[in-house]
């Protein structure tokens, strides 16, 4: 789990403290600071119940409004969107009170980590997946808002990817609380920042070129046409043009339906792919099957010619006999 290192932390702990929750009692070991942003900072912990993450704020507000998605989420159904929620307390130091809340750990790798490993072969599959987890989000009336691949872990073993960091899910219909420039529809001229799918999929979008590059593209002019371009330098976007041109532009208006997109482009691919080595096989079969006849013809021809020889020599070894 990660989270942005481009603000001043809103506090800080030492690695090492033991801390107990004000309420619950409950103690936690600070081991190593995942990361922080402009509105808390999230340690990895030690914990009864285990390795843990645990995410301080000195305001109780975000606190709040992160527990209420993190407790909407566990509506979904199936897959877990996020990481689940273990306990929500606060916690006191000379005086000064830190709201906290507890969430489940998850162990992996970022999305761009993984695919330096695995190759970008992944990316299709993970693709489909990350739809299907903002399709069950939308529906429960959120919108992930700060949609970047930091905020992306492939969970190990079960190479399943997973959202973490909710600081940013907004209310469908408000204006997005939290948003990187780089994959905001805004910044590139490409739209607005109300909370709707369609944020969340531009972002999608502008995750997917930049795991093909590798990198963050520096930004031109912005607009489709800069977009269009830099989609059409790396074949991996280019195969998924339509898709991505779709979701730039703002008319996917559900996750459903660029993952039903994004579906059929790639199972068009496999069964052209598929089809020319079917043919070759065919071929293949053939030449052994036309093979295998000259050869029985040559068997039947030899057999007869031996027949013939014996029967000939029999005749005549009559006639020396009579």
């Amino acid at each position: 789990m990660m989270m942005s290192h481009t603000v001043k932390r809103p506090c800080s702990f030492q690695i090492g403290t033991f801390m107990t929750g004000k309420w619950h009692r409950n103690r936690y070991e600070l081991q190593k600071e995942l990361g922080f942003g402009a509105n808390g900072i999230v340690y990895q912990a030690n914990s009864i119940q285990g390795t843990v993450a645990v995410k301080f704020s000195d305001n109780n507000a975000t606190i709040a409004s992160e527990v209420n998605v993190l407790k909407s989420f566990e509506k979904a159904q199936g897959d877990s969107l996020g990481p689940s929620l273990i306990d929500v307390d606060d916690y006191v130091v000379n005086g000064k009170v830190y709201s906290f809340y507890v969430m489940e750990f998850i162990q992996g790798d970022s999305l761009l980590t993984f695919l330096r490993k695995r190759g970008n072969e992944w990316l299709n599959v993970l693709s489909l997946q990350m739809l299907t987890q903002l399709e069950q989000l939308h529906d429960l009336g959120w919108v992930f808002g700060d949609l970047k691949p930091e905020n992306l872990i492939i969970q190990r073993p079960e190479q399943r990817i997973r959202l973490i960091d909710v600081g940013g899910t907004t209310q469908k219909g408000r204006a997005i609380k939290e948003y990187t420039e780089y994959f905001d529809r805004g910044y590139w001229g490409l739209g607005g920042r109300k909370a709707e799918p369609s944020y969340d999929l531009f972002s999608l979008a502008m995750i997917l070129m930049t795991a093909a590059y590798g990198k963050r593209i520096p930004k031109g002019e912005g607009g489709l046409k800069e977009l269009r371009e830099r989609v059409k330098e790396k074949k991996e976007l280019a195969a998924i043009e339509p898709v991505l041109m779709k979701a730039f532009a703002g008319n996917y208006t559900c996750a459903g339906e660029m993952r039903r997109d994004l579906a059929d482009i790639i199972h068009r691919k496999s069964s052209a792919s598929n089809r020319p080595a079917t043919v070759n096989r065919s071929r293949v079969q053939m030449r052994k099957a036309k093979g295998t006849q000259k050869k029985g013809r040559r068997m039947a021809e030899t057999l007869f010619l031996i027949l013939l020889v014996t029967v000939l020599y029999a005749i005549y070894m009559l006639g020396l006999i009579v």
